[in-house]
């Protein structure tokens, strides 16, 4: 990988950690607790519970892929960063421009369980 590359890979990784920011900002927001004195119908409430629980996992997957980029981010400018953990052959240039904590190459994620290690 050239330097230019890894450059271009930082600042992905610094605009996807601007974004992640922005989002895990909002989504604390929705997943506050909804007051038991709040005046709301039985399925009003229910709907607000569901939605917060969805919200709240979206909250862990982008506080996870947060830990993640940060994590790639300390690692771009090593060696290894851009090797499969598996394989150890070389990640795609255009697979870590759009998933920078990609750990593994196309083939050993679609035969894994996906990307669950980051090393």
């Amino acid at each position: 990988m050239t330097s230019q590359q890894r450059e271009q890979i930082k600042n992905k990784i610094i605009n996807d950690l601007t974004s992640l920011e922005k989002e895990i900002v909002a989504l604390l927001e929705k997943t506050k607790p909804i007051a038991p004195d709040v005046s709301l119908g039985r399925l009003t409430r229910l709907e607000m519970i569901g939605e917060q629980q969805i919200n709240e996992h979206a909250l862990q997957e982008a506080k996870t892929r947060k830990n993640k980029l940060e994590y790639s981010l300390q690692k771009v400018d090593k060696e290894t960063y851009g090797l499969c953990v598996e394989c150890e052959d070389e990640i795609p240039f255009e697979r870590l421009l759009i998933l920078p904590e990609s750990a593994r190459c196309i083939e050993c994620a679609s035969h894994g369980a996906g990307e669950l290690v980051n090393l």
